[in-house]
């Protein structure tokens, strides 16, 4: 018991586990999980931590791929105390590693799928492999007010890869992420019968945001092992889906598998990372998808800006306005392009153990995203460009520097330059103009076999080019749009 007035933790999952027993809280495959199904879930993860000797303040990291177990892991760790760090499980084992070290994380929960890959990336990183398969409901008993967890302060840790080519993890509190499901029940509103789709990967921001939102406002979250536009469109028609989130490419591989009409009781489709086309918005609107354009970033807790269906032809390219209680300014001349400055209660509370980052990235209240964007005289935002570069392929981001700097590690490459090309599947692929050392004979299937074991696949470049010197300004910055020029020319 808390000792007399102390104030007890509010533990959201407890809350939602008595006010809501039986209502679904997570659906995956044929697995139906109520609130209180929920509730004993996250409490055998938290008894499998505080069992393994790990305390309240400790950091754990957690490979497993989209699932019900994922979203126990995540509640059962706050429930713990314990600050968890979902990681990318695209990226290559040494890439893990480094995220494992790079927190401290005395442990890796996993689940089965990764049960391999997270033995090894363990290894690696002096941490300890932690299976959920072995969290048992039984294993610890207390009442929600005894457990060590706050619900306040630092929550999420995600990783989000930096100019330089070396992720930082995003310190993202339980206070973002419930003013993140705040801003955006007042933006879409809450239906007591919503069920939210969840097709996108869990360890990003904007997956797991789904899962913190539908437990905030104790609606129900349907989970799929990853996009498949046929599952997806059938989940639409067959089981009462009401909102989805997706990618650009994702709305277009969806209109492209069938061309049935959707369900009225479609709600909103949130579509973010990149603008819609009037094209692919006009497909959609014929065939029943309420687009709802979006922008927003992990540092953000994901959604910052939203563009209702009723705007989109009339501000066709912008990204909406700011959700209630986030404000929005381009660091510029009214109308002119400038860099998007965000500001309020969904603002991360800054990198983990990087205070010059934070600094950098934090100032005078002021999120700097480093993306590029405009307002118009109504107060529509439109995001121009991508912050430093970035690739954005199949909703993945990949910066650059990142591929350059193992491009350039390998002996027979003198320098790189890596740029993102348009692609009507993937949004972008990644391309790479390289200059070889003198007499390398080094060829592409080399440097493919070299990153393969460095990078995430994802990263790997899909076009090449071969290059006597790359094009720099005269103090050296690399002029990364006439290495792009270089590929649109063709051979």
């Amino acid at each position: 018991m808390s000792a007399p007035g102390e104030s007890p933790a509010f533990d959201w999952l407890a809350h939602r586990a008595a006010v809501l027993p039986a209502h679904p809280a997570v659906e995956f495959g044929a697995e139906v999980w109520s609130f209180a199904e929920l509730d004993r879930r996250a409490s055998a993860v938290a008894a499998l931590l505080l069992g393994a000797g790990i305390e309240p303040g400790d950091r754990a990291a957690l490979l497993a791929a989209n699932s019900n177990a994922f979203v126990a892991a995540v509640f059962g760790a706050a429930r713990a105390g314990v600050q968890l760090a979902p990681l990318n499980w695209r990226l290559s084992h040494a890439e893990l590693a480094w995220q494992v070290q790079r927190l401290g994380a005395r442990v890796l929960l996993h689940d089965a799928v990764y049960a391999a890959a997270a033995a090894a990336v363990a290894a690696e990183a002096g941490a300890r492999a932690l299976s959920l398969e072995t969290a048992r409901e039984d294993a610890l008993s207390l009442s929600a007010e005894n457990w060590p967890g706050t619900w306040t302060g630092d929550f999420i840790l995600m990783f989000t890869s930096g100019t330089t080519g070396r992720p930082k993890a995003a310190r993202l509190t339980f206070e973002n992420f419930f003013a993140s499901a705040a801003a955006s029940a007042f933006n879409i509103g809450v239906d007591p019968a919503d069920r939210w789709l969840a097709c996108m990967p869990l360890c990003h921001v904007g997956g797991l945001s789904i899962a913190t939102r539908s437990l905030i406002q104790g609606t129900t979250i349907v989970i799929h092992p990853g996009f498949e536009p046929a599952a997806v469109n059938r989940a639409l028609r067959r089981e009462r889906i009401t909102l989805l989130s997706v990618v650009p490419t994702m709305l277009a591989r969806m209109l492209e598998s069938d061309a049935d009409p959707f369900p009225e009781a479609l709600r909103a489709v949130l579509v973010g990372g990149g603008p819609v086309s009037r094209d692919l918005l006009e497909r959609a609107a014929a065939r029943g998808l309420p687009v709802l354009q979006t922008y927003g970033l992990t540092e953000a807790t994901s959604q910052v800006t939203t563009l209702p269906p009723a705007d989109a032809l009339g501000h066709l390219g912008s990204a909406g306005k700011p959700l209630f209680s986030i404000r929005v300014a381009v660091d510029a001349p009214p109308g002119e392009p400038g860099e998007i400055l965000v500001a309020g209660p969904t603002v991360f509370a800054g990198y983990f153990d990087d205070p010059d980052a934070t600094a950098r990235t934090v100032r005078g209240g002021w999120l700097r995203t480093g993306d590029i964007g405009r307002l118009d005289a109504e107060g529509f935002l439109y995001v121009l460009d991508r912050r430093d570069d970035l690739v954005v392929s199949g909703g993945e981001n990949v910066y650059p520097a990142e591929v350059e700097a193992a491009l350039e590690a390998h002996p027979a490459v003198r320098e790189a330059a890596v740029v993102g090309l348009p692609d009507d599947r993937w949004g972008q692929v990644v391309a790479a103009a390289v200059a070889f050392e003198p007499g390398a004979a080094a060829g592409w299937d080399d440097l493919e076999t070299w990153l393969r074991g460095r990078l995430a696949g994802y990263k790997l470049p899909r076009r090449w080019l071969r290059a006597d010197e790359l094009p720099r300004t005269a103090s050296g910055k690399l002029q990364r749009h006439r290495v792009r020029a270089w590929f649109e020319a063709g051979p």
